[in-house]
Parts: structure tokens; sequence; C-alpha cells
């Protein structure tokens, strides 16, 4: 699965739900093709969700990143 970046998310569920609107009115509510767009819909949405919950690194966790060697950062394994 691929990731939306967070500013174009929003839009792209504006895009999916104005398509499963189309889709749903032309092909009729209960049609397979009517739930596929609103299946995209609700994709796009948890994907939003899970965009938000993820916690931004603390200035500790990026100095890690970019020094996996430093001492402070190694993880031994008992």
């Amino acid at each position: 699965m691929t990731t939306t970046p967070p500013d174009n998310i929003q839009e792209k569920i504006e895009e999916e739900l104005e398509n499963a609107r189309t889709v749903c009115d032309v092909s009729g509510s209960t049609s397979g093709e009517c739930a596929a767009a609103w299946d995209a819909v609700e994709e796009l949405q948890a994907e939003a969700s899970h965009q938000k919950q993820v916690k931004p690194k603390n200035s500790f966790e990026k100095y890690c990143d970019d020094n996996p060697d430093a001492a402070e950062c190694r993880i031994y394994d008992e």
C-alpha cells in the first residue's frame, strides 16, 4: 500500500467522495461498483487517520537516525 502525503490526502478524499457519488448514481447504490468506490473512500480516510496518529520524532530520535553508531543510540540485545 502506498501512502499519500498528508497535504494531498484531504484533496484525494474529496475526489474519491465525488467519484463514489457519481458511480453510485450511475450504477445504483447496491452495485458492486458503488461498494468498491466507497471502499476507496474508506481506505483513504483510514490512511488520513493513521497519519494523524504518527508521533513526530523528538530531537534525540532524529539524532540517532543521523548517528546510529553513537554510544547513546546503540541498542543491545540481552
